[in-house]
């Protein structure tokens, strides 16, 4: 049984399933469910030339505004589905952050999407999955998105 149950989010179509599957697991276990999005930093591309302050400033309070925005969204349907939810908005490296807030915030689970990417594409992209499941101090349980 599971007090705390973390989800990290993309809010792409592959965590959707793994969300799901995280707000069964707290309604059976009664437990809590914090849902984790991680911001990555805004990284200018070399050739895009000179990017004011201000405007990556603007871009940064854009994005932020826009994660709170999807992060409320999910809170709200794991909320209307029964379960004791909480958000959390991070900045960082994905998987660095999730480990972190896994530790720190005494998750017994891990529940997260995975894309199920392969050859090139996980070379080149990586698994923000499969360095979660490497370095997590306690269980990651990956569904794969549909």
């Amino acid at each position: 049984m599971s007090r705390r149950i973390m989800h990290p989010t993309d809010f792409s179509t592959a965590s959707g399933a793994a969300f799901k599957k995280a707000v069964a697991m707290a309604k059976a276990d009664r437990a809590e469910l914090l849902l984790v999005h991680v911001l990555s930093p805004v990284m200018p591309v070399p050739g895009d030339g000179y990017i004011s302050p201000k405007v990556y400033d603007e871009i940064a309070a854009s994005t932020r505004a826009w994660a709170q925005k999807q992060l409320d969204r999910l809170l709200k349907k794991a909320k209307a589905a029964g379960a004791r939810a909480r958000g959390l908005l991070l900045e960082g490296v994905p998987h660095e952050q999730i480990v972190r807030a896994a530790r720190s915030k005494r998750a017994d689970v891990v529940v997260m999407g995975t894309h199920g990417r392969s050859g090139l594409a996980k070379l080149f992209l990586g698994s923000v999955a499969g360095r979660v499941v490497t370095a997590a101090p306690c269980p990651v349980l990956t569904v794969r998105g549909r």
